[in-house]
């Protein structure tokens, strides 16, 4: 089982920059790949990022690409999302998830543990 926290969420002006972390519990957070959705209000969850186990992949959603970058450390059980030049249509509840390996990385279906979300607003 793994337990995710998220944290660094916040209020920022177009343009600026936040780094959201998620801590993760449990001794095997190294052999999940993990993954960053968003979750507007009256829209569905959407794929932000993803990382696998190891870190030497990477995947990220159109929208952001360029600006937002996911990394973990394994041996401090965390993983982050640095979100530069932020839009107001980046403005969402984000979520950190934990993926068994299984499935696609972009669909939050193939999601076994999620944290309880942190907020990012950006304001025009």
């Amino acid at each position: 089982q793994v337990q995710l926290v998220e944290s660094g969420g916040g209020l920022v002006q177009a343009g600026g920059s936040l780094r959201l972390s998620c801590a993760a519990s449990g001794r095997t957070f190294s052999s999940y790949a993990m993954g960053w959705f968003r979750q507007a209000p009256g829209k569905e969850r959407e794929f932000v990022a993803a990382i696998s186990w190891s870190g030497g992949s990477t995947y990220y959603a159109d929208s952001v690409k360029g600006r937002f970058t996911i990394s973990r450390d394994n041996a401090k059980n965390t993983v982050s999302l640095q979100m530069n030049s932020l839009k107001p249509e980046d403005t969402a509840v984000y979520y950190c998830a934990a993926n068994r390996g299984i499935g696609c990385l972009k669909d939050y279906l193939f999601y076994d543990y999620w944290g309880q979300g942190t907020q990012v607003t950006v304001s025009s």
